[in-house]
């Protein structure tokens, strides 16, 4: 086992022999490595739109991808309403993909997360799948479509809460829980206290998950103050997770600012926290919307990497084209300890009347 290196990807154990300079965590270019995406690697269901996909490869060798989906007709921001988590496979990383079944469906506003499941990340750890999410709920009814200036459609949106499921295979019979994992705080002036979501785990070499979550404060208003992450640590994939102090994702010069980073897609790399984060505003690449790699040596400090830029704003199609819309919900995959694709949400037009998601291909660059 000379010269062998063991991470931790997604919560799976990878066995790395002889890495190279090239591939330490300090000299990784995701961005150099970005590709034309080819219009046949947009994952679309004329029925519904499609949001956030994360990527795992079964046991069987077949890819799956959790992605969050609601009615097409009912518009944009039905999806604080009425997502479900369903579940695709393909025999290769770009596709194509078909939808499998729902496996975290609306189950009644009884329940934490009883009519909505978003935002799903998947990790496999000790030979279990872990998908963690978020769950909403509400006792109000919302004729659809509808728009933020709903205040009822606030009440879906401000309960939001994280949670995980369970099962032994991708296509398997998902467990819930009746409580949340991660919930607000009951302090008033947290920066988590009117609502966590946007999950992103993985876990370190002593086992600990590391758990970052977007949280909102309070400021008496529907909409609520800052939007911020946090992370919470835990000695096991269900918990219980304490949560950590201050915020993460953060710029000195960003204290203004409604919101900094989003969507963090996060893995264990060489001992050290590595995320990709939605650039809101240009704080870490110069490019707002843009994807950016931060990496951390405990999962609570984090600063850019050496190449900060992971993905442009737009990205660029086959035909030499530019997307018309930014790419959100990143999620990375790694085969044999090479970065092959990105995945990302993404609008088939600005105004978000339909959205599916794309795999970006990644060229291993030889040096």
């Amino acid at each position: 086992m000379k010269n062998t290196l063991f991470i931790f990807l997604l919560g799976t154990l990878i066995c790395i022999p002889n890495l190279t300079k090239a591939q330490s965590t300090d000299e990784l270019n995701l961005g150099e490595m970005v590709q034309p995406v080819p219009f046949a690697n947009r994952f679309l269901d004329s029925n519904y739109n499609i949001w956030c996909g994360s990527v795992c490869k079964g046991d069987n060798g077949k890819y799956y991808l959790f992605y969050s989906r609601w009615p097409k007709k009912d518009g944009h921001y039905a999806w604080a309403i009425e997502s479900e988590i369903a579940l695709a496979v393909a025999d290769n990383p770009n596709g194509p993909y078909m939808h499998l079944k729902v496996v975290l469906p609306a189950r009644g506003k009884q329940y934490w997360d009883g009519t909505t499941t978003h935002n799903p990340t998947i990790m496999k750890f000790k030979g279990k799948y872990f998908l963690y999410y978020m769950g909403t709920h509400a006792t109000v009814n919302i004729k659809l479509p509808t728009t933020m200036q709903n205040k009822d459609w606030w009440e879906y949106r401000n309960n939001q809460r994280i949670g995980v499921a369970v099962a032994d295979k991708p296509e398997g019979e998902w467990k819930r829980f009746d409580k949340p994992i991660i919930d607000a705080s009951t302090d008033s002036t947290a920066f988590d206290a009117l609502l966590v979501t946007n999950p992103a785990a993985t876990v370190d070499k002593k086992g600990h998950v590391v758990l970052v979550y977007k949280e909102v404060a309070k400021n008496g208003t529907f909409k609520g103050g800052k939007v911020r992450y946090g992370v919470a640590i835990s000695n096991s994939p269900t918990g219980n997770f304490v949560k950590q102090p201050k915020p993460i994702f953060e710029k000195s010069d960003g204290q203004k600012d409604w919101m900094i980073a989003e969507d963090p897609f996060l893995y264990y790399y060489q001992n050290k926290f590595m995320a990709i984060v939605r650039d809101v505003v240009g704080k870490f690449t110069g490019d707002a919307g843009a994807w950016a790699l931060l990496q951390s040596e405990d999962g609570i400090d984090w600063k850019e990497s050496k190449y900060p830029k992971v993905i442009d704003s737009r990205i660029k199609w086959e035909d030499g084209t530019k997307a018309t819309s930014q790419m959100e919900r990143p999620c990375l995959l790694i085969e044999k300890d090479k970065p092959t694709f990105l995945f990302g949400a993404y609008p088939m037009d600005p105004k978000r009347n339909w959205s599916g998601n794309v795999a970006v291909p990644l060229k291993a660059v030889v040096r």
